[in-house]
């Protein structure tokens, strides 16, 4: 519930088509692939968004400190890069606790702020928004409860004004290096001339500072994979017992990318009721969940190139663990 004293400054658009339609036959696709797998962006109900956030204070995961220190020190510089009405928009908007560095540089500069988030937790979306809404007076809300592309086909709908769209925490990781290429095209077809992409990405480096970052000693990253099943269990009356699989995270040189697995600890069987099916387990077998890969300087170029945008400005942290770039539409 909104309290009705911010209802003047806030909106959440929910469009008619969903990925939460598609949670079912994705589920039933990828259980019934060779190798199994679950797409990533099923992590993120209400749970797995608040350990998510929980990850991102963890002393092993690095990404949030280095993102937040380059923001931190280069948002200034960011803010005076664009055009004076601009929006500002993110995708994968989360507890938008990194944006607020970017809102407040907007709001010195700006008598008033839009705020654009897209992310797929409705429920995220509100208590942020609410959370942001009472820290500033300044900042008006439109969110959208939606898969990044449904999202982005929306905020082109309700907003005509220059854009700075945000891409942070190095969730452009998740995509293939042909699927990012197709993407930052759809969302540089969906931009204007005064438009903005700002992209956070995690950079190559060593193999043990990465694996631990997503298998931190506290088990809280294997606690988040294994809240997928979970899910699975509550939303489509499967009956995965959590402690019959455990959490994998292995960083694949030849690919430059984590990958997460859940691996089953014996031979079984799963049913999941609203499939009418029973999924086989062989011992030790992995169900993959997510990729996170991480780039060279040159891909970064390469990528942007090939989609269409010229990087404008590159802004890196201390230790040159993490790039945050500003992008252009050509």
């Amino acid at each position: 519930m909104i309290p009705s004293d911010l209802r003047d400054r806030f909106t959440i658009i929910t469009p008619e088509k969903t990925h939460f339609e598609d949670f079912a036959s994705d589920v039933e696709t990828g259980l019934t692939s060779n190798p199994k797998k679950i797409p990533c962006i099923y992590f993120y109900d209400e749970r797995g968004s608040l350990l998510f956030e929980k990850i991102c204070d963890l002393p092993e995961y690095y990404l949030t400190r280095a993102e937040s220190e380059i923001l931190e020190k280069h948002s200034g510089d960011l803010v005076s890069s664009l055009h004076p009405e601009t929006v500002l928009a993110e995708l994968g908007s989360g507890s938008s606790l990194k944006t607020r560095i970017i809102i407040e540089k907007f709001i010195e500069s700006h008598d008033s702020v839009n705020y654009h988030p897209i992310d797929i937790s409705r429920s995220m979306l509100r208590d942020s928004s609410i959370e942001l809404l009472n820290r500033y007076p300044e900042l008006t809300i439109t969110s959208v409860a939606a898969e990044y592309d449904h999202g982005l086909k929306e905020l082109n709908r309700v907003e005509d004004k220059p854009k700075l769209l945000l891409w942070l925490g190095s969730s452009i990781g998740n995509f293939a290096p042909a699927e990012v290429i197709d993407f930052l095209i759809k969302i540089k077809n969906g931009l204007n001339p005064d438009d903005h992409l700002l992209i956070g990405t995690d950079l190559q480096k060593e193999k043990s500072i990465l694996e631990a970052a997503y298998d931190d000693a506290s088990g809280i990253t294997a606690e988040f994979n294994l809240n997928l099943l979970n899910r699975l269990n509550r939303e489509l009356a499967a009956d995965f017992k959590i402690d019959k699989f455990r959490h994998l995270a292995v960083y694949n040189e030849n690919q430059s990318r984590i990958e997460m697995y859940l691996v089953s600890v014996e031979e079984q069987d799963v049913y999941v009721a609203d499939l009418n099916r029973s999924i086989h387990f062989e011992k030790n077998e992995r169900m993959h969940t997510e990729n996170s890969y991480k780039f060279s300087r040159d891909q970064i170029e390469f990528m942007a190139q090939k989609s269409g945008f010229e990087i404008e400005k590159q802004w890196y942290d201390s230790k040159h663990y993490f790039c945050i770039n500003l992008l252009r539409p050509l």
